[in-house]
Parts: structure tokens; C-alpha cells; sequence
């Protein structure tokens, strides 16, 4: 608990001790009111005051208003009687123990969200004359190089220039396992070194690094209300002075029809005791109250996730999604190329890629890096003579004492050496060793190893299509759309074909059904802004997509999505319970309370027990159980 919390605690308790205590005195008349006054001011000044500043300012009807009219009311008729003041006085001690169950549960809402905040950086260290200088992050221009210890929090994005560590990424993607890092990786502000002393050039202003967009991203999301809080509030606008007359009338008018009409005595202490119970009971905390929280709680949830939604109004898009169509490069795939398959090779497969890797040793092209990359070992140059690379074709060299050559079909044809067609998607590398075909090596962008997955998933929460986009070639774009299980794919797009993609799939959605695009690059920024809900990955994704983005992955793991969508239904399932609940209970119990079955003490269930009940159930939005 904070000190705001512990002092409202504080009031609660010494004021139910006053008033049990007073139980027990025998005092009446003056004294008596006087003695009752105490704890009741003890536990409700900060409502009366609330409720003077609210007629100050014009905006009168609310719940402190309603407390204040209420619980006076009360104590009056408890004077004008002689009767009993621990009524009026435990209406306001459950009310205020129902605001300090509310703020907790808030805060803890807002706890969950402001752990991003733990990656705010508070300081660079920038190496001058020989000594680390603690600067604000703010003066550190792009290209300088910093040094980031163990322990430390990474302040601006950059490339790892000396050292390697572990980084502590959690609080950035929601993933707890630590990842290695060595010079040449990209490391993002926010991740915790962990390790050893790294050494980083900043690529980015403090400004436009990755840490300062998420706290803006989520700074900002709650202003973005949904149609259901914007709902509630257009309610209470309307609700809250209709209640306040229906009270009024319920004091004035059955005294007047008995005095007029029935010629009996017009009773007004039990009228307007009904019309201060109305009241109690009509205030509209359960509303007001959960739903916000109810919102707060998913965006709490869905970013302890590494998922970020930026405002309450697209969870409820989200929840809706029954279309979700996929960028393909960067977002299902790795965007990186890698050996994929080998295909009728008579030699050991892992001796293929020795010979491949070792012939391809000399060249900077991105298909000899892939080739080195699944050798997996340290290349000794010693061992390769006589390389000759020939333009468009590939390259020929001696290994081992071996004649090699890896290349296309046109160097195999120039070899005069029979190769076999190879009917797969991506680059192929065909291969001869001492002069005989040895097969030959699929190389394509690789795809992510959660992708599969990740559509399944979706197909179990309820998605009822997935699409793939891409501007690759038909055939990779076949393959790799057979091996996900994508519903329907469309390949060799421009930017501006994806969006036309796009239109014509939106305007196939039923009513109410609505349709995400889920994107990395540059060329998905204008895509994910027409979709009803854009995705963008925010590791890897470039700045445009995150920008036109609704909700980002921060760690481009597709498996979030079908996360991210049953948090969203989860928590407009909540939000529609609440309103159910709250309105349903509140209606029955005004109705007892006009009708004289009910007294204070539902009076206090109606508002804050049935607003404790919905807090209760808001809070259970930060928690959402995996497929």
C-alpha cells in the first residue's frame, strides 16, 4: 500500500473503534450527535469536501455528491428521531473501504503496466580522457560510444562494439530467458546487461530509441477509451441526475398523494428515509469503476506478455478479430537465409556443407554467408586452392585436394557435368565433387520456429481465417504457406497491391467481424494503418510499421497474437459481466429500496459490495491461461 492507502486505512479503523465504543456509552440528546459526529467526520471529510468542490465546479452528480446527500440525510432523521447514527456512519466507513479496495486493485493494475517502466534509463556512460562520465541519455548524440556495465540498464539503441555479455530482456519482450550478445548485435535500450562490460555504438537519439517509444506507447493507451467505457460514461451522465430526482420524488410525492388523495398523515421521516437509501443504493461506482479497470487490467496483462496494445479501444477490435492476414518476410520467416534441405547427395551430408562452405570461403554473398553458417565450424583457408569465381554462375576451387564446384545449372552445363532440377522454393546451390554430381542445397529465408504454431493457435482461439501476403515468388510463397497451414496466400504484391489485398478481404467480413494485419516492414506501414487493427513485430520491425501500428510484439514472437486476442476476449467477457451484474443488481435493489424491503445496510451491498464484486472480477483480465 502507498501512504494515501494506509492513511484511509488508518481512518477506517480508528472510526469503526469510535463507533463500537460509542455502542457502549450512555449519553443521549446533544452530546450523543456530538460524540457520533466524530467518527463519522473522521471517516467521510474527504467525501464532504469532494462533493463541495463538485458543486463548485459545476459537475455536481456523482457518487460523492450522492455519499454526502445520503449519509447527512441520515444522520438529520437520526436527530430528528432520536435514533440510531451508526447507520449513516457505517455507510460511509464500507464506502471508504470500498474505495481503498478499489485503489489497491487499480494500483496493482497500474503495477503490472508500470514495470516497462523500470526501463527508463537514468544515465549514459560515456568514455572521456579516461574515465566514465555519467551523462543524461538526452545529450548522447548518434555514433557515440558508450559503455554499459553489468547491472546496468542499456539507455539507447546501437550495435555492441567491444565485449560480450548476457542481456536481461524481460521487461522489454516478456521473455525470461537471457539472451547472448557479442559484437556486431544490435542491442536494444531497455535490456538489462547482465554479465560482462559492453562497449555500444549508439545508432539512435535517446528520443527515438526503443525504450522512450514504449513508455510512450504506454503512457498514452489508456486515453484511448473504448465504445463500452465511452458507453458507461454517456450512462452516468444520464443515470446519475435521474436517479438524484427519482429520490426527490420518492420523499415528496407518496407524502403529498397521502395527504391530498388519502387523507392519512404524510409520514415523511420513512419517505425520505427510502428516498436516502435510493440514493445509497443508486450510485453507480460498480460501472465507473471496473470497467476502466476492467481495460486497465487486459492492457496490464497483455504487456506483461511483451504485447504491447496501445489503448483500450483496439483491445476491443482485438476481440473481435476473425481474420488475420500475415506479411510473410520478417514476420512469418526469419528474413534471413539459411540452408533449408539438401537434396540427392551421395556423400555425408554434413561433408557436402564442408566442401560448400570451404569453396564459398572467399565470398562476401549473402548465399556463401548461409553456407558458412550451417558448416558451423571455423574455415581453414589452408585447406582451399585455386579458387575461381565466375560471374552469375558460382565458384570452382580445390579442397582438400578435391576439384569442387558450387554453383547454378549454367556452371553445371559449363562443367558438362549432369545436375538434377530442383523443384523447391529458394536459392539453389548445386554441387560436384571430382568431377560427379553430389547434389545439391536449398537455401531459402527461414521460417520462424513459432510461425506453425502460432497459426494454430489462432485457429483455437476462434480466428476463422489466415491469410498470407507477400511480394516473394509463387512457388516460396506456396511452400511456405503449405507448411504453416494458411488458409490463403497471395504472393508477388507490391505495397500498394497489399492494400488493394486488403480492401477487397475487409469488405468479406461479416458484420462485426474484424480483420488484423500483422507486419514488419517499411512497406507494411500503409497496410497495417487500413486494417481494422495493425500488428506490428517491435524488435526487428522498422519504425514506420511500429508507428501505424495498433499493438506491437515485443519480441516479433507470432505466438503473442493468439495471446494478445484471448487477453483482449477475456477482458471484454469481464467488462460485459460488470455491466450485467452492476446494472442488474442496482435495478432490483432500487426497486426494493423504493418499495421500503430494503434498508441501509443493502443500501451499502448495492454499491459497495456489488463494486468490490466487479473490481474482483476486472482484476482476473491480468491473467490469462496459455492454449
Amino acid at each position: 500500500m502507498n501512504g494515501k492507502q494506509l492513511r484511509t486505512l488508518l481512518r477506517i479503523l480508528v472510526a469503526a473503534a469510535m463507533m463500537v465504543a460509542l455502542r457502549f456509552a450512555r449519553v443521549a440528546g446533544t452530546t450523543r450527535f456530538l460524540l457520533y459526529l466524530v467518527p463519522y467526520l473522521t471517516v467521510g471529510s474527504d467525501i464532504l469536501a469532494k462533493s463541495i468542490k463538485g458543486v463548485k465546479n459545476r459537475q455536481i452528480f456523482d457518487e460523492n455528491f450522492l455519499m454526502t446527500v445520503a449519509t447527512l440525510g441520515a444522520m438529520a432523521l437520526a436527530v430528528y428521531e432520536d435514533g440510531d447514527y451508526t447507520e449513516a456512519i457505517a455507510v460511509m466507513l464500507f464506502y471508504q473501504t470500498g474505495e481503498l479496495f478499489q485503489s489497491y486493485a487499480v494500483g496493482k493494475s497500474r503495477r503490472s503496466i508500470g514495470t516497462l517502466m523500470d526501463i527508463r534509463p537514468d544515465y549514459a556512460n560515456v568514455e572521456r580522457e579516461g574515465r566514465l562520465e555519467r551523462v543524461d541519455p538526452d545529450e548522447v548524440a548518434p555514433g557515440t560510444v558508450i559503455v554499459v556495465q553489468p547491472g546496468e540498464k542499456v539507455p539507447i539503441d546501437g550495435v555492441v562494439a567491444a565485449g560480450s555479455s548476457t542481456l536481461d530482456t524481460a521487461a522489454l519482450t516478456g521473455e525470461s530467458a537471457p539472451r547472448e550478445i557479442e559484437p556486431g548485435d544490435e542491442i536494444l535500450s531497455g535490456c538489462i546487461n547482465m554479465t560482462a562490460p559492453l562497449k555500444v555504438k549508439t545508432t539512435r537519439e535517446f528520443g527515438q530509441s526503443t525504450a522512450s517509444k514504449i513508455l510512450d506507447l504506454v503512457e498514452n493507451a489508456s486515453s484511448r477509451k473504448s465504445k463500452s467505457e465511452e458507453f458507461i460514461s454517456k450512462f452516468a451522465r444520464v443515470y446519475t441526475p435521474a436517479v438524484c430526482g427519482g429520490a426527490l420524488a420518492l420523499a415528496v410525492l407518496p407524502p403529498l398523494a397521502r395527504i391530498f388523495a388519502m387523507g392519512l398523515s404524510p409520514d415523511w421521516g420513512e419517505w425520505l428515509y427510502r428516498a436516502l437509501t435510493f440514493l445509497v443504493i443508486s450510485c453507480p461506482c460498480a460501472l465507473v469503476v471496473s470497467i476502466p479497470l476492467s481495460f486497465f487490467a487486459g492492457l496490464g496483462g497483455a504487456s506483461r506478455e511483451g504485447v504491447l496494445v496501445k489503448g483500450s479501444n483496439y483491445l476491443e477490435t482485438l476481440a473481435n478479430t476473425k481474420c488475420v492476414v500475415f506479411d510473410k518476410t520478417g514476420t512469418l520467416t526469419q528474413g534471413v537465409f539459411g540452408v533449408s534441405d539438401v537434396h540427392h547427395c551421395p556423400i555425408e551430408r554434413k561433408r557436402l556443407l564442408e566442401f560448400a562452405a570451404l569453396a564459398e570461403s572467399a565470398s562476401p554473398h549473402p548465399i556463401s554467408k548461409s553456407l558458412r553458417l550451417a558448416y558451423g565450424k571455423p574455415i581453414d583457408r589452408a585447406r582451399v586452392a585455386d579458387v575461381r569465381e565466375i560471374g552469375g554462375e558460382g565458384v570452382t576451387a580445390v579442397v582438400d585436394g578435391l576439384p569442387v564446384a558450387a554453383g547454378n545449372v549454367k556452371l553445371m552445363e559449363r562443367l558438362g557435368i549432369p545436375c538434377i532440377r530442383c523443384r523447391s522454393a529458394g536459392s539453389i546451390v548445386h554441387m560436384a565433387v571430382s568431377g560427379e554430381y553430389a547434389g545439391h542445397i536449398v537455401i531459402s529465408d527461414m521460417i520462424k520456429p513459432n510461425a506453425k504454431e502460432a497459426v494454430r493457435r489462432l485457429k483455437a482461439v476462434g480466428v476463422k481465417k489466415t491469410v498470407m501476403l507477400t511480394g516473394d515468388r509463387r512457388l516460396a510463397a506456396e511452400q511456405t504457406a503449405r507448411e504453416l497451414g494458411v488458409d490463403e496466400f497471395h504472393a508477388e504484391l507490391l505495397p500498394a497491391d497489399k492494400v488493394a489485398k486488403v480492401e477487397e478481404l475487409l469488405a468479406c467480413q461479416p458484420i462485426g467481424a474484424k480483420l488484423a494485419f500483422v507486419g514488419d516492414g517499411l512497406n507494411d506501414a500503409p497496410v497495417l494503418s487500413r486494417a481494422d487493427i495493425g500488428i506490428a513485430m517491435g524488435a526487428m520491425g522498422s519504425d514506420a510499421a511500429i508507428e501505424a501500428a495498433d499493438v506491437v510484439l515485443m519480441d516479433d514472437d507470432p505466438l503473442k497474437i493468439a495471446k494478445a486476442i484471448q487477453i483482449a476476449r477475456k477482458c471484454l467477457g469481464i467488462v460485459r459481466q460488470n455491466i450485467w451484474f452492476a446494472i442488474g443488481v442496482k435495478l432490483a435493489c432500487l426497486a426494493l429500496g423504493a418499495l421500503g424491503f430494503a434498508n441501509m445496510w443493502l443500501a451499502v451491498f448495492a454499491d459497495v459490495g456489488v463494486m468490490v464484486l466487479a473490481v474482483l472480477n476486472a482484476i482476473r483480465a491480468l491473467f490469462v491461461k496459455s492454449l
